[in-house]
This record gives structure tokens, sequence and C-alpha cells, in this order.
């Protein structure tokens, strides 16, 4: 199929399936036109990468996962599991530094509450 073809077949914009191609996600062929072509399981790679970069796996390790990928869209080698228990380990970094953050501005919205407002600021005697 064609780019626009498969573009209209995932949602996907073709500015994005090119920019997947870019970074080796997807990898089609040239047909004597010089068109890119790509196969019926082209449809389920985009919609594996969009899931995966939606979960926050990084292009560069989603390049790493496709070999792994299977006609049924699972990932399967040695070191997928490597790559997705990282892509675990980062985001519960970011929740655990989320939460921190979050207890931090909860303390000042604390703070702010207990003191009235006073527009004027302080008063000298």
């Amino acid at each position: 199929m064609l780019i626009g073809e498969l573009s209209r077949r995932t949602g996907v914009s073709t500015r994005l399936l090119r920019y997947y191609e870019e970074q080796e996600l997807l990898l089609p062929e040239r047909d004597a036109h010089g068109y890119r072509t790509y196969p019926e399981d082209a449809l389920m790679r985009v919609e594996q990468i969009r899931r995966l970069l939606e979960a926050g796996v990084s292009t560069a390790e989603i390049r790493h996962l496709i070999p792994c990928a299977t006609k049924e869209g699972l990932l399967h080698c040695d070191h997928s599991h490597a790559v997705m228990r990282g892509a675990l380990d980062r985001l519960d970094d970011q929740i655990a530094d989320l939460n921190r953050k979050r207890g931090l501005l909860a303390d000042q919205a604390e703070t702010v509450a207990a003191r009235p407002y006073d527009p004027i600021g302080p008063r000298r005697a």
C-alpha cells in the first residue's frame, strides 16, 4: 500500500509516517516509480509504535524492539523484557518525582490558605 493509504487506514499523518521511517521504525520498499510501499503488516506496526510511544517508550527503544515483533504484534526476544522494564522504571521515577512535587505544592497551598491575604502589605508602627 502507498503512504497515503497507510495514513488513511491508521489515522497517522504522512508526515509522521515519514518520521517513523527516518527513525527506522518503518521500513517501506520503493516501487518502480520511487513511491513508498508498505506491506499489510505495517498497519499493525504503526499501531504498535503508537501504543509504545503513548506508554513512554522512546523511538530509540522502539527501534530495538521492532525486530522482536511477531505477526500478532507481540514483542518476543531476549532484550524486549529489559527494554520494557527500563521504560517502566523511568515511569516509576517520574511518578515518584511528581508525587514529591505535589507534596511540596500542597504544603505551600496550605501555608497560603492559613494566612489571610493583605493587599496593603505589612504596616509599620
